[in-house]
């Protein structure tokens, strides 16, 4: 059976009463009388999700992405829209959530198994394999309250995930966990989602998101601001939340390989131009492994700025961060520019990464990042190819420069 979600002008709404006799006179007046105010925390969703699909959810805390969730999962009711949903759904939501604390781990992965539609005898063959993976040995047989929140993780996720289902819905689940078991959850919905399971998921990693999805929808305010491909979305999500701290307008331009770039920025300082050469000079956009480069910004300011930082960053092709870092990192911190000065900033590197198309973003703000003061943060400002060289073939994004020594043994038979 495949596994599909079809969201249509999904709404969600929560009554407030400003004390508790205007709720009683509501309800006396049967509906005849309004004494409360309404709140949405979603309006206007619309989104499909086809089998064998995997969704990102991101957005600021407030967004609406718990109250999404709990819609799709049939454990709120919305005010108005409608949510489809053809499959078995396993849903992470707050993992541990429900199990009875003096009932021992295989008691509650058996009760988690019948509330997900098994047997009592199916859900009993399915323990030895909820141990195995949940690696609990002998504290499978222990009450809960004696578990760590670590172990309550791994006991929840063990058992919602014990087969495959048509549809499996992460929220956030995977963030209290040991990071061994983060990295073996994530393989099992990795390995699920190739083999057709649909896959919804609610992060604020970013490389998670980019690394599982193949879509990403950012929630701002109850409403999808923005759905593509994770790279894109992640982006202007990265914008949004610069936003917040600063009146700013984001922009859409193309980039130089096609792709979107965004750009965002108070508008205090501004990027001129962003080049990468060779150590010659010369301005080119294709280099060797290894290959000794200068990424140069020059940056016009409208105001005076106190200790201005310039950060370059490198991405892959996924848009997963390869090598980042700032002039505030570097040791210059004692800058100070005034209205009308423009800075030349050359960061001088080794391209030592993997065979392959990366991006570049620049920025320049104030402090070490971008969320205290974005003055200007442009995204996918350039992009350039690596190439294999004549060093040894190696997989993988990072160029490490390796030694081997390898020396004989004589030994007794």
């Amino acid at each position: 059976m495949s596994g599909r979600i079809v969201v249509k002008n999904l709404g969600k709404k929560y009554k407030r009463y400003p004390n508790r006799w205007a709720r009683l006179r509501e309800w006396l007046s049967l509906g005849r009388s309004v004494h409360h105010q309404a709140t949405w925390i979603l309006r206007n969703l619309n989104f499909e999700l086809g089998d064998g699909e995997s969704l990102g959810i991101i957005g600021v805390n407030g967004a609406g992405k718990s109250t999404l969730l709990k819609l799709l999962t049939r454990t709120s009711a919305p005010s108005e829209g409608t949510v489809e949903i053809q499959g078995r759904v396993a849903a992470l939501l707050e993992l541990g959530m429900g199990f009875h604390q003096d009932f021992s781990g295989r008691v509650n992965a058996l009760m988690t198994c019948q509330m997900m539609g098994y047997s009592s005898e199916e859900a009993h063959g399915l323990i030895e394999k909820i141990r195995e993976f949940s690696e609990l040995g002998d504290y499978l047989d222990q009450p809960v309250r004696v578990y760590s929140t670590g172990m309550q993780v791994r006991l929840a996720f063990s058992a919602a995930t014990v087969t495959r289902p048509e549809i499996l819905i992460v929220d956030e689940a995977l963030s209290v966990g040991d990071a061994y078991f983060q990295h073996k959850c994530i393989r099992r919905i990795r390995e699920y989602r190739d083999q057709g399971t649909t896959l919804l998921f609610v992060s604020h990693d970013p490389g998670a998101v980019k690394s599982l999805c193949q879509r990403a929808i950012l929630l701002d305010g109850g409403s999808i601001i923005k759905d593509g491909v994770p790279d894109t979305v992640l982006d202007y999500y990265n914008s949004v939340i610069a936003r917040k701290n600063n009146d700013e307008e984001i922009r859409q331009a193309a980039g130089e390989d096609g792709g979107v770039s965004t750009r965002s920025g108070n508008g205090k300082a501004r990027i001129r131009s962003v080049d990468i050469t060779r150590n010659d000079g010369s301005s080119v956009r294709s280099f060797l492994v290894g290959e000794q480069v200068v990424l140069r910004c020059v940056v016009d300011f409208h105001t005076n700025i106190n200790q201005p930082t310039v950060g370059i960053l490198l991405r892959d092709r996924m848009g997963n961060d390869v090598y980042g870092t700032n002039t505030s990192h570097l040791g210059y911190k004692d800058i100070s520019v005034k209205e009308g000065d423009s800075l030349d900033v050359a960061f001088s590197l080794p391209l030592n990464v993997g065979p392959g198309n990366y991006s570049v973003c620049v920025a320049v703000h104030g402090g070490d990042s971008h969320l205290e003061e974005n003055c200007d943060w442009w995204d996918r400002c350039l992009v350039l190819q690596i190439m294999a060289g004549n060093e040894p073939s190696f997989v993988g994004v990072a160029a490490l420069p390796v030694e081997v020594v390898i020396r004989r043994e004589e030994y007794e038979t």
